[in-house]
């Protein structure tokens, strides 16, 4: 059984990338440098990622599923806003928020947060428990999904169809917009309240994704690459 709780825990063993704020470079092996591919499941096809042009990384996937991980431990005191720039040829047709197998998007991404395993829940420390036995410490115990969604309206939030330790927020939806660069600015700690409720910890990393391995479907998406800043005006093309 495939379980998305298992796609925020498995990344714990890739968090080991350096960071880089000024636009994707490629590394020696081709992809972005600072960011490393993760898989889920190495039975499902992966998604492809390539940069394409210079800061810019293209996802293509074709009933498949990864995505290129970043660590990076920010202090929201300081550096609270997330901006990036993101496209889609097209929306997943088949995909539904609100359902596990319909659990794909054109476009996603990951913000991993800190919290304190105090503060979860009895279940939840139970699985952490388990997690960072079969993964190593470095555990993201949270994490929220900025997606560009086929349907549900922008603004929509909801916990992910397997796991309420990820929440997911609807920026962009639709086709209206598809194949047009859309710039993007979150507020993670104002996100975070909403989503989750109480103080926003740090932030342990970020991942792009674009995947169709419960739909069956094909997806293209193009990113330029997040970055963090003190207030949402400072979000200017890299």
């Amino acid at each position: 059984m495939k379980l998305h709780l298992v796609r925020i825990l498995a990344v714990a063993t890739l968090l080991s990338c350096s960071v880089s704020q000024a636009g994707f470079k490629p590394a020696a092996d081709g992809l972005p440098e600072g960011w490393k591919l993760f898989r889920i499941n190495e039975k499902v096809p992966a998604t492809t990622f390539t940069l394409t042009e210079p800061g810019v990384l293209h996802a293509q996937a074709n009933n498949s599923m990864a995505g290129m991980l970043r660590k990076q431990r920010i202090d929201l005191s300081k550096t609270p806003v997330l901006c990036w720039r993101w496209k889609i040829k097209a929306s997943v047709a088949k995909a539904d928020l609100l359902t596990k197998a319909g659990d794909d998007y054109a476009a996603r991404i990951y913000v991993f947060y800190d919290v304190p395993v105090t503060q979860l829940g009895f279940s939840d420390r139970l699985k952490i428990k388990l997690a960072k036995s079969l993964y190593g410490a470095d555990i993201p115990t949270a994490a929220l999904n900025y997606v560009w969604d086929n349907k549900q309206p922008i603004g929509t939030l909801r916990a992910n169809a397997y796991t309420d330790r990820t929440r997911m927020l609807v920026v962009e939806s639709g086709n209206a917009k598809a194949g047009q660069w859309l710039s993007e600015a979150r507020d993670l700690k104002q996100d975070y309240l909403a989503a989750f409720g109480g103080r926003a910890p740090d932030v342990t990393g970020l991942a792009i994704a674009t995947d169709t391995d419960n739909t069956h479907g094909d997806a293209e998406a193009w990113y330029q690459e997040p970055r963090f800043v003190a207030k949402a005006e400072q979000c200017t093309t890299p």
